[in-house]
């Protein structure tokens, strides 16, 4: 099986930063695209940003500029940099990540998610 372990959110004031990290470990033969996610109170989970193996990104229209995703291959691990929070990016954050291992996959797999909250 893969686990993920997520790390970094909290408390921050708006205007701040935080930087969330999410490894994979386990029996792991190929990790393609790797993502994180975001669900905020009575909402439903939304896509943040997701890079693939090649280092493609893909961002929500509402964190573009303020957020940046990165990957470590070497280490199966991927990031998230969040700068100039705002009260509405307020959520729990998921990682996610599609690939395959032994006795795993191909598929989805979630991290158990890390709450982000931003004060005004």
């Amino acid at each position: 099986q893969v686990q993920l372990v997520e790390s970094g959110g909290g408390l921050v004031q708006a205007g701040g930063s935080l930087r969330l990290s999410c490894a994979a470990s386990g029996s792991i033969f190929s990790i393609n695209a790797m993502g994180w996610y975001r669900q905020a109170p009575a909402k439903q989970r939304e896509l943040v940003a997701t890079i693939n193996s090649g280092g493609s990104t893909n961002y929500a229209d509402s964190v573009k500029g303020r957020f940046t995703i990165s990957r470590d291959n070497a280490k199966n691990t991927v990031y998230l940099q969040m700068n100039n929070l705002k009260s509405e990016d307020t959520a729990v954050y998921y990682c996610n990540i599609k690939g395959r291992g032994r006795g795993w996959g191909p598929g989805d797999y979630w991290g158990q998610g890390t709450q982000v909250t931003v004060s005004s």
